[in-house]
């Protein structure tokens, strides 16, 4: 890829939203130095955050070296682009953790290795030791308040309000863009739509601060053919940390996908060619069912996010979980480990039971059930089964539903006759994946 490819790169994939006049000369001109800020208010970025993460990716592909900024002095304040109120403020200890966090989620993006590796800087480390006199001196002379309140983010919130604490973050991220020019030689930021008043602004303290050039580029925010907000499911934010969004639940998001969106998530969020993009987006058209776009996204993102150990685990539990015709004993304990995490579920303690055994039911409060004895052992009525996962509401549904052959057990059809499940019957001497019909799902797992 050539210097001048990055701002093309960007533009075929539909990623170009505004940049300034010169920033294709300065490019082409040789290897640039250029940042993105990430701000540390959570734990976890989000799919959103994807976005200018991606821009830093392109951006090191071709030939240029990327900074990665932690907001660990600016956390401290929140920026209000994009906001209709006042953020709540996080302590300096949260937000070190919060951009520790993201520093490592971050990596996984970036080649940090070699003289022309990427960079992660926290601008706590400039900011949280500077002083007001000096800040209102050598920056707050640069800009008069008719400059300021022209900017969007905060243009927007003049009606309603909005604290000397983020009208100055503007001026806190120009800052920023001037101390990584004079530290690193950063000529250009990158970032989301919203935030162009706030690069300019960096853009113009460098001129006037420094007599020096620099440039900026923004990203589109994500919007939906449906009209939802992206990233944002029933359960809430999908989060790229395992512990917020489970590797299984981040590959259905996408996986998800409505097939209007589909092309331009592909071009948004991986790196894959404009011809397998294409080829995706024909397959999209001629085989609809198949998914293979669907598909082809969530590998790619979830890959890069969690591993590629965490794709091969999340697609069979989605084939698991969806294909009624899937047999659950051609899967793998890790499979079925995750599966219990996401499905309804119930743990059963059969070690040392004589007459019941201790469960710990869907909603995840103990109870006692009878231990059932069979040909194949010791082991629980399914009755009882079906209802610790919550799969049916009583014993008697269960039944009911037992009589009229609609429930299964690692793929077989229970009778009254086979009704007891035993450690000998189940997979990896544990698991029952269960069915109620041909949707409803669930894992009961025994223990020993």
């Amino acid at each position: 890829m050539t210097a001048l490819s990055f701002v093309d790169e960007l533009a075929w994939r539909g990623l170009l939203y505004q940049y300034t006049e010169g920033v294709q000369a300065m490019l082409a001109a040789g290897p640039t130095v250029a940042y993105c800020g990430f701000d540390p208010t959570a734990r976890s970025l989000h799919v959103g955050n994807l976005i200018p993460v991606m821009g830093l990716a392109h951006l090191q592909r071709a030939g240029h070296r990327p900074i990665a900024l932690v907001g660990g002095g600016t956390g401290l304040i929140g920026d209000p682009s994009g906001k209709a109120a006042e953020r709540t403020l996080n302590t300096l200890e949260v937000v070190e953790e919060n951009a520790r966090c993201i520093k490592h989620q971050l990596e996984r993006f970036l080649d940090f290795s070699g003289s022309r590796g990427a960079l992660m800087r926290n601008n706590a480390d400039w900011l949280v030791q500077l002083g007001a006199i000096e800040f209102m001196r050598d920056v707050g002379k640069h800009f008069t308040v008719n400059y300021m309140t022209a900017k969007d983010s905060v243009k927007s919130r003049l009606d309603a309000g909005i604290s000397y604490t983020e009208f100055s973050y503007m001026l806190l991220q120009a800052y920023d863009f001037l101390e990584l020019h004079q530290r690193e030689g950063a000529r250009l930021q990158i970032g989301g739509s919203d935030q162009w008043g706030n690069i300019t602004a960096g853009v113009e303290l460098i001129r006037r601060a420094a007599g020096a050039e620099a440039h900026a580029v923004t990203l589109p925010l994500v919007t939906t053919a449906t009209g939802t907000k992206f990233g944002k499911t029933e359960a809430g934010a999908v989060w790229l940390d395992p512990a917020l969004t489970s590797p299984y639940k981040f590959y259905q998001f996408w996986i998800n996908a409505d097939d209007r969106d589909v092309g331009k998530y592909l071009r948004f969020f991986t790196l894959l060619s404009r011809d397998e993009i294409e080829s995706l987006e024909r397959s999209l058209v001629e085989r609809p069912e198949a998914r293979e776009a669907q598909r082809a996204l969530a590998t790619d993102v979830t890959a890069r996010v969690h591993g590629a150990g965490a794709v091969k685990v999340s697609a069979d539990a989605s084939t698991l979980v969806f294909d009624k015709n899937a047999d659950p004993r051609e899967f793998t304990r890790d499979v079925l480990e995750a599966l219990t995490e996401e499905l309804p579920s119930a743990t059963v303690d059969l070690r040392g039971a004589a007459d019941a055994a201790s469960a710990t039911t869907f909603d995840g409060t103990a109870a006692r059930i009878p231990v059932k004895q069979s040909s194949a052992g010791t082991g629980i009525d399914v009755l009882d089964a079906f209802t610790l996962t919550g799969l049916v509401k009583s014993k008697g549904d269960a039944r009911r539903l037992l009589q009229q052959g609609g429930l299964y057990a690692n793929g077989d059809k229970l009778t009254p006759e086979n009704g007891v499940l035993t450690s000998a019957g189940a997979i990896h001497g544990e698991y029952y994946v269960i069915r109620k019909g041909a949707r409803d799902i669930g894992i009961v797992r025994l223990t020993r």
